[in-house]
């Protein structure tokens, strides 16, 4: 790797030094961040006050910051050989904004302060990416683009999310697709991935329909492919993507509060995230439900942290290419 400015300074290995997302510098002061204008804005969301089942993806934020760090080798952005592309390059910018903070037991709270996270990093031209917690954190992070421009909304999830209030619960992780069909800015939603027992009972399905929801089980998708999933999705339109990690078979994410035999695999997810990057332009993301205790290997967080970098990867190129 000589001549290439490889062999000076510190070689920084992924496990020397803080865990920061992808070993990227860190800007706790939110403010600052329309200063230094970033590309992307990670914030960590450690909130699981809304699960209903087992708790745990308080930890996830911070599980898949450290999974990140596997990929941080690329000091000049990340080679792949089957695209021929190098993902990432140097002067795409990334920086974490650490963990809003979350108050114990207060949902609205909580909440608040991670919608005032997103908001800081659409403020300053960022994407943001938000670390889940449960789904429910998507509820803040869509309320904060309450002032952009409309979009479409994308969920890969094992589970609808549709469930309009159970026993006064209106903001848990049941409930966060519905309360994102409300809002006007929010164009239409694509839900693929549901299956098995769901979050949502058979009403959910009817109501979420009913404001034209499309939604594909896994089965489904396979049937039709990648490709043709991602050209469902209205092209051309801003989109947002939320990634509940139970998507995925549990074979390879195990790690999370409910998992759900028959899920997507790796590469199919991939190349359909890949597909959407290419046609879509891409406003915002989540990936929530890594509870990292269910999983003792670790794979479950690396999947979680390979999918969001290579996503991101795909769509700068794609920025690259259109500039």
């Amino acid at each position: 790797m000589s001549g290439h400015g490889y062999e000076t300074g510190r070689l920084d290995l992924p496990f020397v030094g803080i865990a920061t997302f992808g070993k990227r510098p860190v800007c706790a002061d939110w403010d600052a961040l329309a200063d230094i204008k970033p590309h992307v804005a990670v914030l960590g969301a450690p909130f699981d006050f809304g699960t209903q089942f087992r708790a745990g993806a308080r930890f996830g934020p911070r599980a898949i910051r450290e999974a990140s760090t596997l990929f941080s080798f690329g000091h000049a952005g990340a080679y792949d050989h089957e695209d021929d592309v190098t993902y990432l390059p140097g002067d795409v910018s990334i920086v974490d904004m650490g963990d809003a903070d979350i108050v114990h037991t207060d949902t609205v709270k909580s909440h608040a302060n991670i919608e005032l996270g997103v908001r800081k990093a659409l403020a300053a031209g960022a994407l943001p990416v938000v670390l889940g917690g449960d789904h429910s954190v998507n509820i803040p992070a869509i309320n904060a683009f309450s002032d952009e421009e409309p979009f479409h909304l994308v969920q890969l999830d094992a589970h609808l999310d549709f469930v309009d209030e159970r026993h006064g619960v209106r903001f848990g992780h049941g409930n966060p697709m519905r309360r994102a069909s409300e809002k006007s800015y929010v164009t239409g939603l694509s839900q693929f991935g549901i299956r098995n027992v769901s979050s949502t009972a058979k009403e959910g399905y009817d109501a979420a329909r009913a404001v034209g929801s499309d939604i594909r089980s896994v089965r489904q998708f396979r049937e039709l492919g990648s490709k043709a999933m991602a050209q469902r999705v209205p092209q051309g339109a801003r989109v947002y993507v939320t990634i509940d990690i139970d998507g995925f078979d549990p074979s390879i994410a195990p790690g999370t509060g409910t998992p759900s035999h028959g899920g997507f695999l790796y590469y199919e997810v991939l190349e359909f995230l890949q597909q959407l990057a290419q046609h879509n332009h891409i406003v915002g993301m989540d990936l929530v439900e890594v509870a990292p205790d269910y999983d003792l290997t670790g794979s479950t967080s690396t999947l979680a942290a390979q999918i969001l970098l290579n996503f991101l990867g795909f769509i700068f190129h794609e920025k690259a290419q259109q500039a």
